[in-house]
């Protein structure tokens, strides 16, 4: 199989479902849903498999309020942990930190951490460059003390790319994040 080509998994973020309508995921050729949602119409999370690999699902933990999911699995007997999550608009950079605190003896070189975080993490990942706040340098610290890095920064140092417009401020930022362990840049390369 063209391992160059093939998408392995899918992660949505505000995916707006009540739980009785998460029958809205289903994709050809993706089976294997992972999803967490309130009973509201609001946050939610999913993580979706591709039919092509062989997933051995082991854990599956879940946020009832829908802003984070985490799977872990195995591909091709290689152990693997999938963390999808949706930082809530206010205190996001203390909320997302305190997810990572959390799962930290489960966070390896095999994991990936996947989100909207509603909060960027450098002053390239606004339009303003203007300075991060206090709360996002201790969320920087702590994914330094976990070993986590910023897979896009990592390869892409200098580019400017956002993926939040305000229109109340004008001003666009890079609110959607990937994290995986320092140790293994490399697995990572095909990340889009």
């Amino acid at each position: 199989m063209d391992t160059k080509t093939r998408t392995l998994y899918m992660l949505f973020t505000e995916t707006h479902l009540k739980t009785r309508d998460t029958y809205r995921l289903k994709v050809k050729g993706w089976k294997k849903i992972f999803h967490a949602n309130e009973d509201q119409k609001k946050a939610g999370v999913a993580i979706l498999i591709s039919d092509k690999v062989d997933f051995e699902i082991k854990a599956v933990k879940r946020n009832k309020e829908g802003h984070y999911i985490m799977i872990k699995g195995s591909i091709q007997e290689e152990d693997i942990i999938i963390i999808n999550m949706y930082a809530p608009n206010i205190g996001a950079p203390q909320y997302v930190m305190q997810i990572l605190t959390s799962m930290k003896r489960k966070i390896n070189s095999n994991t990936i951490i996947v989100g909207d975080f509603n909060t960027p993490l450098t002053p390239m990942d606004r339009s303003t460059k203007q300075k991060i706040v206090k709360e996002t340098q201790t969320l920087n610290d702590t994914m330094g003390q976990l070993d986590l890095i910023d897979i896009y920064r990592t390869f892409h140092p200098k580019a400017i790319n956002f993926t939040f417009f305000s229109s109340a401020h004008g001003t666009f930022s890079r609110i959607d994040h990937s994290l995986g362990h320092k140790s293994g840049p490399g697995k990572f390369k095909k990340l889009k």
